[in-house]
């Protein structure tokens, strides 16, 4: 029997788009495909990344949600492309969550988050996802959605099974103040919480080792139960999603490296709780 075609990043990022369309406006399955004279497991299969979306299905599809102008076109385009390795994501402003990711996170049964330069989005908290925006210029009108899409992300710690979550940062990341130091010290107590739950990892790159290879980027990497893993690499105003073998080789080498010179889960915890408690003598 022939393997079932695993989906791309951008055929599952299409897909989900589609179901928060259909769901938006309140259209069941079984009333799209009796519109559309499909069977209500195909809009399904497509909504979920199980089926291939083809980009005629997308355009009926968008007619019965009411969608057009720019937002139709670039739907349809991504359908064309449903089938490409990659996928490069434009988004709309500085710090703007990038839908594909939230959705694919969602599905992960391991999450590996490498930062040289500032505490892991899956556990800041909300004090320093406003520090942070607000020192990259991000406008006082769209803070607070900002913030709230930032912390909705990390729903799926809470999850009744999480995703095992490793995160590698530098010793730097710990250090550096935004907002006040009483801010970072509850940041940092936060992250201890974090992993005490049980689903989480930590390894602190300490500043004695001076360089090393991980300080030319942050990265993620998510593994999935059913689905080929995936490489983010986010930027200002863009994210790249990496699916070639190669690339998901390259990355996972880079995290046993970077573990491999990281303290001891035991050791970066105790040194986050010391960098916290000097943050509370400032």
């Amino acid at each position: 029997m022939a393997t079932p075609k695993q989906p791309t990043v951008i055929g599952r990022g299409l897909g989900g788009e589609l179901r928060v369309l259909r769901q938006n406006a309140k259209l069941s399955c079984k009333y799209v495909a009796q519109r559309l004279g499909w069977q209500a497991s195909k809009i399904s299969r497509m909504e979920t990344g199980q089926q291939g979306i083809k980009s005629a299905d997308v355009a009926s599809l968008l007619v019965v949600y009411g969608v057009i102008g720019k937002d139709r076109d670039r739907l349809v385009k991504l359908a064309e492309r449903s089938d490409d390795f990659g996928y490069w994501e434009n988004q709309p402003a500085l710090s703007d969550e990038s839908k594909t990711l939230m959705r694919i996170e969602r599905e992960a049964t391991e999450i590996i988050i490498f930062e040289p330069l500032v505490i892991p989005g899956l556990v800041q908290t909300g004090d320093y996802v406003r520090a942070m925006m607000r020192v990259c210029n991000v406008p006082d009108q769209d803070m607070d959605s900002r913030v709230a899409a930032r912390l909705a992300r990390q729903a799926l710690l809470t999850k009744e099974k999480p995703p095992k979550l490793r995160l590698i940062v530098d010793e730097f990341v710990l250090r550096r103040v935004l907002a006040s130091p009483k801010t970072m010290a509850r940041q940092l107590r936060h992250i201890l919480e974090v992993v005490e739950r049980g689903a989480t990892t930590l390894h602190v790159l300490p500043l004695s080792l001076r360089g090393h290879s991980g300080l030319d980027g942050s990265f993620t990497l998510l593994d999935f139960e059913r689905n080929k893993p995936v490489v983010y690499l986010d930027h200002k105003v863009s994210g790249l999603f990496l699916e070639e073998d190669a690339h998901i080789a390259f990355f996972r080498a880079e995290t046993d490296t970077l573990a491999e010179l990281a303290l001891s889960p035991a050791k970066s915890a105790e040194l986050v709780a010391t960098i916290a408690r000097e943050h509370d003598r400032e």
